[in-house]
């Protein structure tokens, strides 16, 4: 066992994987050095392509993917330390199980590779079990799918991509691009390989055919502004997460984001962040009805997040709610449990809802956080109404998941709205992650994006992915901005599922189909 445990560790191949993963949060915001996820996975190709059994090949993909996640959440941590009340060494073993469990994904991903190829494909599936293994870790126990390769491209000619295959295939790009490269450095040296030298051309024409569809989909629009404009305010009250439950400081936060809307209402739409509200819904209805007859009064509307408790069924809810006007043009505005409201469907392992709560709850604070125990919305909902336009919310953590976007858009969609509370995570990269997840879908489905935070970043984001106005970090501020509508679809945003599966499939299909025509 130790003579096991001393070969791992002096192994060549095994520090290569873990540093080209570790090494790949530099891809990432807050760093963007985007480049890096198009040569740094060359490690992981290179020994995947040694390796010599399927036992091999999921030890160098799962080395790999644990120095990816270690490194690229570590921001997790941030809240477990800060406000789960663990000793530090509890803290971090909760990491590292979180990190090895998720390296389990690309690990198969890689295993599937060796066991599935032979000699004149070997490498060449391993993009469609990527995106089967990552599809798979966006499902399995409400899914993770943070850190998806395609997110370090948001800034990237890749990026162009989105709209029509969405990040996942910019995922698959990502590893066709590096696959490529090796295979044509490999062939470039003085011993050549015979089956490394039969892929040359390929490769070559993958880089050409990638580089072309880049030029061609950069020059396409899929999505044209109608004209019409829409003026926002996004309110950042920069309240510290320590001192946002407390009692005595409920009334100083509600009164703290009325005081910064009331200068503001020449904006069509105001947002306030996730759960600005630190109070039950039920219990500030006289709060609420002011603020909706002042946004009534001044033709506006305000979109904020609250928790909503009902007394009969004894749920509680991570809720959006309008407040003013509506499309339906109702001088009543809101009312207590009106339809205009969104319920947050995918919640929060821990955060929001605990799994095994009777065993885990007793063991530490951090199984008691504020608020962790959440009922779920339905996965289709309304979009909300606010001054005549349709705007699809997700709360938090949702932006990571395009499918429950697509499920939930309609022809009507105007805006993605999506609402947070990041001061969880502290000055981290987390937050920067979290923006850029929000930056893609915009891009993916072709409309502009309000990001409204307590602590930051808040942000406005166009149908293009481009952030057009932000307000860093541990600032109250409020954001305004001027929002272009736009009309049409983009590929992605209609077929998303299909997508997916076609790009799963086909290869697999088109790569057996040669290797039996190649054996008869």
């Amino acid at each position: 066992m130790i003579n096991a445990v001393k070969d791992a560790f002096i192994n060549k191949a095994n520090w290569l994987c873990f540093i080209s993963g570790f090494s790949l949060v530099l891809a990432y915001a807050p760093f963007s050095l985007w480049w890096l996820a198009l040569c740094l996975p060359l490690g992981l190709v290179h020994c995947l392509y040694r390796a010599k059994s399927n036992k091999e090949a999921f030890k160098y993909g799962f080395i790999f993917a644990f120095g990816w996640f270690a490194s690229g959440i570590s921001w997790v941590h941030v809240s477990i330390d800060q406000f789960g009340g663990l000793p530090l060494a509890i803290s971090l073993l909760l990491m590292l199980l979180l990190c090895l469990y998720l390296a389990l994904f690309p690990a198969l991903a890689c295993y599937l590779t060796q066991r599935f190829s032979n000699s004149n494909n070997k490498l060449w599936l391993l993009p469609s079990f990527w995106l089967l293994s990552e599809y798979l870790r966006s499902v399995v126990l409400t899914g993770f799918p943070w850190l998806s390769l395609g997110y370090s491209q948001i800034d990237s000619p890749l990026a162009h991509f989105a709209p029509v295959i969405g990040e996942v295939g910019i995922t698959a790009i990502i590893l066709l691009i590096n696959i490529s490269l090796y295979l044509i450095i490999s062939a470039n040296r003085v011993k050549i390989e015979a089956n490394v030298a039969s892929n040359i051309i390929p490769s070559t024409l993958v880089l050409m055919t990638i580089g072309i569809a880049t030029f061609v989909f950069a020059k396409t629009t899929w999505v044209t502004a109608t004209g019409e404009k829409l003026k926002t305010a996004l309110i950042q009250g920069n309240i510290e997460q320590s001192m946002k439950w407390q009692p005595e400081n409920e009334w100083p936060t509600m009164l703290k984001y009325l005081d910064l809307t009331r200068v503001n209402y020449d904006a069509d739409l105001i947002i306030w962040p996730e759960s600005a509200i630190p109070a039950l819904e039920p219990t500030v209805q006289d709060y609420l009805s002011t603020v909706n007859s002042s946004a009534i009064l001044n033709n506006s509307t305000i979109i904020t997040g609250i928790i909503n408790y009902n007394f009969e069924t004894k749920e509680y809810f991570n809720a959006l709610i309008t407040l003013g006007n509506t499309s339906s043009n109702n001088e009543q505005g809101y009312y207590y449990n009106h339809n205009n409201r969104y319920y947050k469907n995918h919640l929060l392992p821990i955060g929001e809802f605990v799994p095994f709560q009777a065993w885990l709850r007793p063991l530490a604070p951090f199984f008691n956080l504020p608020m962790s125990s959440f009922s779920r919305g339905d996965y289709v909902q309304a979009n909300l109404q606010a001054n005549g336009l349709a705007i699809l919310p997700l709360i938090c953590f949702e932006i990571a998941f395009p499918h429950q976007l697509a499920a939930n858009l309609t022809d009507n969609t105007d805006i993605l709205l999506t609402v947070s509370n990041d001061a969880w995570f502290g000055d981290s990269h987390g937050p920067h992650q979290h923006l850029d997840i929000a930056r893609m879908r915009a891009l993916e489905f072709g409309r502009p994006l309000l990001r409204s935070t307590n602590t930051g970043i808040t942000a406005v984001v166009d149908h293009f992915g481009q952030v057009t106005g932000i307000i860093p970090q541990f600032e109250q501020a409020v954001l305004k901005a001027q929002l272009d509508i736009v009309t049409g679809k983009t590929p992605y945003s209609q077929w998303p599922q299909l997508i997916l599966s076609l790009m799963i499939l086909m290869p697999l299909m088109i790569i057996k189909g040669i290797s039996a025509r190649q054996l008869n």
